[in-house]
């Protein structure tokens, strides 16, 4: 299979820096690549747009953006949880019948990471790998509600309310009461917020030092599963979450206090 050669190029570039070489001029990267320095501008110029790369505004040199570290990180927090959440989707997708998913943050958005459909469900509107928004669902509500204050804040900063239902929550300051009443419950409902005839609750996984690291969700049809169903299947989602959680270390120190 034939590569592409600009994707070659800007990975290569990419690749120049480490610990020992953590900025470089332009002049710099254009030896090291054997390019000339109006190619390398225009590859430079590409990253630094999508916030690969980054270029320090006191010496003009460059170095590796933030975008890196984010995903970096997306792939670290996604590697253990999965292996470990697996059998607790299972079974609360046998036991309920429903479906269930294991997402985790991504950017501005949740993303699902695993998924099991039950043997009632017929909600086909998911699938591994897509992204879900923050304000209008169960896993993104509980995964902006256990970030720091100031992680929040950045979070929300410029956010893109869009409207998925007439029940989505489309300011900050109502997401903000939401996430307040996420935190005190313990877990988040989305009430046809995201999908019409669908509700979803959720519950976060945190680990030893009270980080939220993802969150499982059971997803219900509002025509097949009523309120008091719904709270059976609370109960299920929240010991899994709990036990879960205690799997990743969560309480741990507290514990041993």
């Amino acid at each position: 299979m034939p590569m592409i050669q600009s994707v070659e190029r800007a990975l290569r570039i990419i690749d120049l820096f480490d610990e020992q070489t953590p900025e470089l001029k332009i002049t710099s990267i254009s030896k090291k690549m054997e390019l000339n320095k109006s190619t390398v501008h225009s590859l430079l110029k590409t990253l630094q747009k999508y916030h690969y790369i980054e270029q320090n505004p006191e010496n003009g040199k460059y170095k590796l953006g933030m975008k890196l570290a984010e995903r970096g990180n997306f792939v670290i927090s996604t590697i253990d949880i999965r292996k470990e959440a697996k059998k607790y989707i299972i079974d609360l997708s046998n036991k309920t019948g429903q479906t269930t998913h294991l997402g985790v943050l991504n950017g501005r958005e949740g993303v699902y990471i695993d998924k099991v459909e039950g043997e009632k469900a017929v909600i086909l509107y998911s699938r591994i790998g897509r992204g879900i928004p923050l304000h209008a669902t169960a896993v993104g509500k509980v995964l902006l509600a256990y970030q720091k204050t100031e992680d929040i804040h950045r979070l929300l900063e410029g956010y893109q309310y869009t409207k998925q239902t007439p029940n989505t929550i489309m300011e900050e300051s109502e997401l903000q009461t939401e996430l307040e009443k996420v935190r005190k419950q313990g877990y988040a409902m989305d009430d046809q917020e995201n999908e019409q005839d669908v509700r979803c609750i959720a519950v976060p996984i945190l680990n030893h030092k009270n980080q939220v690291l993802a969150a499982i969700s059971i997803s219900t049809l509002v025509s097949r599963v009523n309120y008091q169903e719904l709270e059976e299947y609370l109960i299920l989602l929240k010991k899994a979450g709990q036990e879960l959680s205690e799997d990743m270390g969560y309480g741990f120190f507290k514990d041993s206090e």
